[in-house]
């Protein structure tokens, strides 16, 4: 087995064996990098010279027998999460050359165990997509085809994980966009509760819906990771002082007489029949571990899209205000300060920002406010009911997590149509749920497809126990095949 091959878990036993080094396994990975992503365009920058002395520390720590399990291991980030000295563009213009002052508490949480940082990852800008084509620097491609998306937001971290770029990384999900470019480039995609995982440094989209997301290739690997950078913190008042379970100790726990809901609505009209059944066999595979299974009614489902896409633009208005030339970020001259505003924003802007922006403002401006917004909030509660609901009968939920494989790049020119691909993952978020995507098959065309597992507020250890016996009876490794 290649170096790039290896699972986290695999990784970390090597290296506290000593039978490598963490210099020896950033590198190889980062020559990997350089060169496939030429054409996938995971990345939007390279931290070589930080690997060097991440990977030094960290075998300095090896050697001197004071390891942790994530030590030595190459990971890369999002490009809007935040890292001290390190570009944080979120895909943006208007933060070409943005360079952070500070470090998320998740990634400092991360950084006591001295993995090695390689890159930072393309984005949809500020996370606005289902496919990273709205990267103001270029898109990147899906692995498995390269005529395909990756999916979005957080397609670069995605599309780096399957590649074997990076052994993890992370990303964000404001709406599905950690599990739907998960289950697009074939590798397990995890959203946490609200509250689960600080949002500081994290470059804010939707407040009240944004959540830091990790990818890797097993559902034990993100089990860890989670692990690491869960708990409350004083800098983020949303990040809720609960007790985090041992998530690792608790994987092979018996899944024999879980119950698990499908929820009727979310096997509606429109899904790719090779979706389907993928998603049906996997239904049947927990029936086989023992697992009973039963259908459960979400009845609010269908306002859950148009809920999403009222509530994140007005947070999307207010929180992209500040990038007014001014402060800081792209600046563009003017004869009056009104003139810098607007320069600076229409020039630093991309398309999807600047539509969000609008819809937001108008839907909480005076006289519509009562009309959209308040109304949103209002579905918000009745679709979080709906869950808290489901799991007074259930322990888990299980759903596509797409309703197609990956589309073509350019396919979804039409903005209601790229919207549309959230349909199964934007509901988690509005109620505030964890959920992970798991690769579950592949379409005839060689097309990787993921399940999604739902879970209730705070649960995730269901989540991994479940998701981890899973991908074991399944035994299928996906491995994309990186043709043009």
């Amino acid at each position: 087995m290649e170096l790039h091959e290896l699972t986290v878990k695999e990784a970390s036993e090597k290296l506290l064996n000593k039978e490598i080094s963490a210099k020896e396994l950033s590198g190889a990975l980062l020559d990997r990098a350089k060169t496939l992503d030429k054409d996938l365009h995971a990345f939007l920058a390279f931290t070589e010279e930080r690997a060097k002395q991440d990977a030094d520390s960290a075998d300095a720590a090896i050697k001197q027998d004071r390891a942790m399990p994530l030590t030595g291991i190459p990971y890369a980030v999002k490009d809007n999460i935040l890292i001290e000295g390190i570009q944080a563009t979120a895909g943006s213009k208007i933060l070409e050359n943005y360079k952070a002052t500070y470090t998320a508490t998740s990634m400092k949480r991360l950084m006591n165990q001295l993995p090695v940082l390689i890159g930072k990852t393309n984005l949809d800008e500020f996370a606005m997509g289902s496919s990273t084509e709205n990267s103001a620097y270029g898109p990147t491609k899906n692995p498995y085809d390269m005529s395909r998306v990756p999916g979005g937001s957080s397609g670069g971290s995605a599309a780096a994980v399957a590649s074997g770029q990076a052994l993890f990384a992370f990303g964000t999900d404001t709406g599905g966009s950690v599990r739907q470019p998960a289950s697009f480039c074939g590798v397990v995609g995890f959203k946490p509760t609200y509250g689960r995982i600080s949002r500081y440094g994290l470059i804010a989209l939707g407040s009240s819906l944004d959540q830091l997301g990790i990818f890797a290739k097993t559902v034990e690997d993100v089990a860890l990771i989670a692990q690491t950078v869960s708990g409350p913190d004083e800098y983020d008042s949303t990040a809720l002082n609960k007790p985090v379970a041992d998530y690792t100790s608790l994987l092979n726990n018996d899944v024999k007489g879980m119950r698990i809901g499908i929820p009727k609505e979310y096997f509606a009209s429109g899904i790719d029949p090779e979706v389907e059944k993928i998603v049906k066999d996997a239904i049947k595979r927990f029936q086989d571990l023992g697992a009973t299974v039963g259908e459960v009614s979400l009845p609010h489902t269908e306002y859950a899209l148009a809920t999403y896409y009222i509530i994140l633009p007005v947070e999307v208005s207010a929180n992209l205000s500040r990038y007014d030339g001014q402060r800081y970020g792209f600046s563009a001259p003017g004869k009056t300060l009104e003139e810098v505003y607007v320069n600076s924003r229409s020039l630093g802007f991309g398309a999807e920002p600047k539509r969000r922006i609008m819809i937001g403002t108008y839907a909480s401006s005076a006289g519509y406010s009562d009309a959209y917004y308040k109304k949103a909030k209002l579905a918000q509660q009745l679709i979080r009911k709906d869950f808290t609901d489901a799991f007074e009968k259930f322990d888990l939920l299980i759903t596509p997590t797409t309703p197609t494989p990956a589309f073509k790049l350019g396919e979804k020119s039409d903005p209601l149509s790229m919207y549309l691909a959230d349909i199964f993952t934007v509901g988690l978020n509005i109620a505030g749920v964890p959920g992970i995507s798991i690769p579950a098959g592949m379409t005839q065309s060689g097309l990787p497809v993921g399940i999604q597992l739902v879970a209730p507020h705070f649960a995730e250890e269901k989540l991994f126990t479940a998701g981890h016996a899973f991908q074991k009876s399944l035994d299928q490794k996906f491995k994309p095949t990186l043709t043009k």
